[in-house]
């Protein structure tokens, strides 16, 4: 297995656009980041697709793709658009359509994730200023999200809109909270403002997803929760390679990507996209590389992806669904692949936080 990185820089930053030898150039990954701004409004949103909603998580990766990519200005317009959009408690409604509110409801799993935007876009530009504008934006947003943890380690699912907690917790979204937080929390050290009771909450969560899975609302049928532990470094290691061989039968379709759910035979570039990096966090790059070759099935001529693809039939499916966070996966793997830029280990591997608030300015 081979990667390598164009030597053009992108953008303001001045990083190289991340390439895979043998599967994306540097100036087809670029072509995938535009189909991505090509759907932002003017207010800095990015829908789905066309027509389609807006939650916060999707958001912020878009974001995160846009920037790796060089498209700063429109990356940093997207982060905009969440600071306008941030509700006074910190948090944000589950999703948007246009100006107007879609589900009125609180997800804990993308008001969380907000940490790790802007932790990415600081070690992509090292701009100062951006940190300090979004430090409070990110401060509110986990201490909203820690508000739901409850005694066994697990955070709650949402909120009704009357302020009522869910009565289940999620576990891919605890362990993406779980990245959530313990980003956040080398933040607050960059920003000389430690929150130790961050670092505690993270700590508590993980031993509940490593030692008491049970108590988790059971959806073992979905990818996500096969590999969400691994990829978020919950469980790393031997006990991460295990854990993902273990479920490679049920989700891979060798040759097609990873299946949505484990009983239907349709394959998504996302999923497969953030398997490629659960199977880097635990240093199996050859099966990276080749789940990264698999989901460009769904790439289409323009460089945007179709969400996903149905077999035998080999047809698009939802049909003619491409949607932005497809290929803001598909930009995220690239990178993390091949390295093109500082942020490139940020979203699968743990020691990345342990070492980056040496960073400090």
């Amino acid at each position: 297995m081979t990667t390598s990185q164009t030597t053009a820089p992108s953008g303001a930053s001045g990083h190289p656009i991340p390439s895979v030898d043998g599967v994306l150039t540097a100036a087809e990954v670029r072509s995938t980041a535009e189909s991505i701004a090509e759907l932002q409004r003017t207010n800095g949103q990015i829908p789905w697709f066309p027509g389609g909603h807006t939650d916060a998580w999707n958001h912020v990766e878009n974001a995160m793709a846009l920037a790796t990519a060089g498209l700063t200005d429109e990356a940093e317009l997207a982060y905009q658009w969440l600071a306008d959009m941030q509700l006074d408690d910190g948090s944000w409604h589950q999703y948007y359509i246009g100006d107007d509110i879609e589900k009125h409801l609180f997800d804990a799993n993308t008001i969380a994730y907000i940490a790790v935007g802007v932790w990415h876009h600081w070690l992509l530009t090292g701009d100062e200023s951006f940190i300090d504008r979004y430090w409070p934006i990110v401060n509110r947003a986990i201490d909203w999200v820690i508000a739901l943890q409850r005694p066994a380690g697990d955070i709650t699912w949402a909120r009704h809109p009357d302020g009522t907690a869910f009565s289940f917790s999620l576990l891919t979204g605890s362990s993406s909270i779980s990245h959530s937080i313990r980003t956040a929390a080398a933040l607050a050290d960059l920003m000389g403002e430690a929150r130790p009771c961050w670092r505690q909450a993270s700590t508590r969560l993980d031993t509940c997803i490593r030692n008491t899975p049970e108590v988790f609302a059971p959806k073992q049928r979905w990818a996500m929760d096969w590999y969400y532990p691994v990829l978020t470094g919950v469980i790393t290691g031997n006990a991460g390679l295990e854990h993902l061989r273990a479920g490679e039968s049920k989700f891979i379709m060798t040759g097609k990507g990873v299946r949505c759910v484990a009983d239907q035979d349709w394959v998504t570039s996302a999923e497969t996209c953030e398997a490629v990096m659960a199977y880097l966090a635990v240093g199996d790059t050859q099966m990276a590389h080749d789940l990264f070759a698999w989901a460009q099935l769904n790439r289409d001529d323009d460089g945007a992806y179709f969400t996903g693809m149905a077999f035998p039939q080999r047809v698009n499916f939802p049909g003619g669904e491409r949607s932005t966070y497809t290929a803001a996966a598909i930009v995220l793997a690239a990178d993390a692949l091949c390295g093109a830029t500082p942020a490139s280990r940020l979203l699968w591997d743990p020691a990345e936080l342990q070492t980056g608030a040496a960073s400090a300015r």
